[in-house]
């Protein structure tokens, strides 16, 4: 079903691109629906309040800032206060460690745009029975079938620390104390991984003042995320959509 904004359609091949950046969603499809639908919903508002021309909402580079510029105006983001901050580090000290150190390796199963998803899926499942039944085979099965360049080293990572890997990745490798292969696949927005952790390297526990400013940024971006969802509700109820439901603000609201 096509997918219309007001009367605007959102072309198929727009979805089919954006459906890459959504590879972690449950339907990527879906979800680069509700994502190219939001993102047409905010531009007709910023024309319609002036803050940009039709000319200007074509050019896909400059979309982004347009919607910046308009969430700023309409839906601003308050910054978070010393109690809120300290609140926030007393409650998740673990998140605020400094050199935390994780030696791992991983089997890539890529995910690209138009790939039989539930094939690939079915096929990382199948090898992690194997490597979790056989774990002295991971190098092999790396070698054999990951397509990440690392696979040419029996699938090996090196040490990685906070911040080095997209965040879907590193949950897994620090979300848990957990040595050797990890159970479940990790999916990210590349695709399936089958991860093993070969050895961790604690770190030592930042303090409040030199952790302020990423907590700060990380309560702003909770604070702005559920503003934003608001705001899209609230222009979707004044809309005409067809073809996605922005019923629940459509989690995945941009990328």
């Amino acid at each position: 079903m096509t997918v219309t904004v007001n009367g605007a359609s959102i072309p198929e091949e727009a979805i089919e691109r954006e459906a890459q950046f959504h590879q972690d969603a449950r339907s990527p499809q879906e979800a680069a629906r509700c994502a190219l639908a939001i993102r047409e919903l905010l531009l007709q508002r910023a024309r319609a309040i002036g803050l940009a021309t039709p000319a200007e909402c074509a050019d896909e580079d400059g979309c982004d800032e347009i919607i910046e510029r308009l969430l700023a105006r309409e839906s601003p983001t308050p910054e978070p206060n010393d109690e809120e901050c300290r609140k926030f580090y007393e409650m998740y000290p673990d998140r605020f460690r400094s050199g935390d150190l994780v030696e791992a390796a991983h089997i890539l199963f890529a995910v690209t745009p138009n790939a039989p998803v539930e094939a690939i899926l079915s096929q990382a499942e199948s090898t992690l029975k194997q490597v979790l039944g056989a774990p002295e085979r991971f190098a092999e099965l790396a070698s054999r079938f990951s397509n990440c360049p690392s696979g040419a080293q029996g699938g090996n990572l090196g040490q990685l620390q906070r911040g080095e890997t997209v965040p879907e990745f590193e949950s897994a490798l620090f979300g848990s104390a957990a040595t050797g292969i990890l159970p479940q696949l990790v999916r990210t927005r590349y695709g399936f991984h089958i991860v093993s952790v070969a050895r961790r390297t604690p770190g030592r526990q930042l303090d409040f003042e030199t952790a302020r400013n990423r907590i700060a940024g990380d309560l702003r971006a909770r604070v702005q995320a559920k503003a934003m969802e608001q705001y899209v509700r609230v222009l979707a109820a004044r809309a005409k959509i067809e073809g996605v439901d922005l019923g629940p603000a459509a989690s995945p609201l941009l990328r």
